[in-house]
């Protein structure tokens, strides 16, 4: 279940429906409205509507003479125009910015109903392209639909690089931020109708688009630009070494054989250099790096994609059992299959087998069989 899922109904000015729809409350709040689109997308595209209110006091608009009137409140209606089907099935392992993992791959498909075929036109003529999505697993979006006085919304977050100092959230890459939109960078391979291949992703799977752009190097490429010092060294999460145990290559066959027909990957040896490219990084979260334990893999809260703001999380913590960090087993839910594995305490990562654990649908329409013959035309 999503986070729009899990959102307190009760929260003032929200009502739900069987639908699960959410209606704006006071100006000032984010409201949900969500459906589902007709077959054959019912499966895999679940659609928010977001109206975003504005207190704009501060807002201005004009006047048919040219002087400015005051605005109480603006309404931005956005409708995603589609989703992405992703190699990451949970926030778990979900890279922390683009490009770190250049084999991570995901199918993004558009809406037929909001953007035809002929608005790709031209795309696959371009390496690379900027996406704007919404970040619609967070676990705090309940604190952006109360009044601004009310919310509990936090100005500062906590930074994997700072290990546990914190950072106004506009300073940082955050998924908590005041109005939940992401902006990646990914590698188009290839394009196909409605559909757009793409590789170095950070998008977990059913990420709700709301825009595609092309990348342009000469205007999108800064020279000299500089960052603080904090942001420097992108080695810091970096991991030693990753090895696979013995088993590990027959236990990835066993799942192979039910989800290669699904799969973004071409033979169970490239998704294994896949897993390999993931855990290169260190993937825990802040508070598994500082006190290992063991963790529900059903749950979602030990993920990266929610790991600068942890503080909720330090008093379930005491509900955990602590453990060495050689009698810890982490997971990591790729493409549905569970993938098991320790790292101890100088970095070095075992990754111990491979569980089928969920089926992914039928995406055989949108599998690497389907992109093959355009990518080996790319070549």
């Amino acid at each position: 279940m999503s986070a729009v899922g899990r959102a307190n109904p009760r929260a003032r000015g929200l009502s739900r429906s069987f639908g699960g729809e959410r209606r704006r409350g006071a100006a000032g709040r984010l409201g949900l409205n969500r459906s589902i689109l007709p077959s054959p997308y019912s499966a895999c595209f679940v659609v928010f509507k977001i109206g975003l209110e504005l207190n704009s006091s501060a807002l201005a608009q004009r006047n048919g003479d040219g002087s400015r009137k005051a605005i109480s409140s603006s309404v931005y209606p956005m409708n995603p125009i589609g989703v992405v089907q992703s190699c990451f099935s949970t926030r778990n392992g979900t890279p922390r910015q683009p490009l770190l993992v250049p084999l991570a791959r995901a199918c993004l498909v558009l809406d037929p109903t909001r953007v035809p075929a002929e608005g790709l036109e031209g795309l696959a003529d371009y390496s690379h392209c900027w996406i704007l999505y919404v970040f619609h697993l967070n676990t705090d979006l309940d604190k952006l639909w109360k009044e601004p006085s009310r919310s509990k919304f936090k100005a500062k977050v906590r930074v994997p690089r700072l290990e546990g100092g914190k950072m106004g959230v506009l300073a940082t890459r955050s998924p908590h931020r005041p109005c939940p939109i992401g902006l990646t960078v990914a590698k188009v391979e290839a394009v196909d109708g409605h559909s757009i291949l793409l590789s170095g992703v950070d998008l977990v799977d059913d990420t709700p688009v709301l825009d595609i752009k092309p990348y342009l190097p000469y205007s999108d490429s800064v020279e000299g630009a500089t960052v603080p010092n904090w942001v420097k060294g992108d080695n810091k999460l970096a991991v030693r070494s990753v090895s696979f145990s013995p088993e590990f290559a027959s236990s990835l066959s066993s799942c192979w054989v039910h989800t290669q027909k699904q799969s973004l990957y071409a033979s169970a040896d490239e998704f294994r250099s896949f897993i390999e490219e993931v855990l290169a990084w260190d993937i825990r979260s802040l508070s598994q790096r500082s006190r290992p334990h063991s963790v529900d893999m059903r749950s979602e809260d030990h993920g990266s994609y929610g790991d600068l703001e942890e503080d909720d999380q330090d008093e379930r913590l005491c509900d955990l059992s602590r453990d060495s960090h050689a009698d810890v087993i982490y997971h990591l839910l790729l493409e549905g299959i569970d993938v098991s594995y320790r790292i101890d305490e100088k970095c070095n990562v075992v990754v111990e087998k491979a569980t089928l654990v969920c089926n992914v649908g039928d995406r055989s329409s949108r599998g690497y069989f389907m992109w093959r013959d355009k990518l080996e035309q790319k070549k």
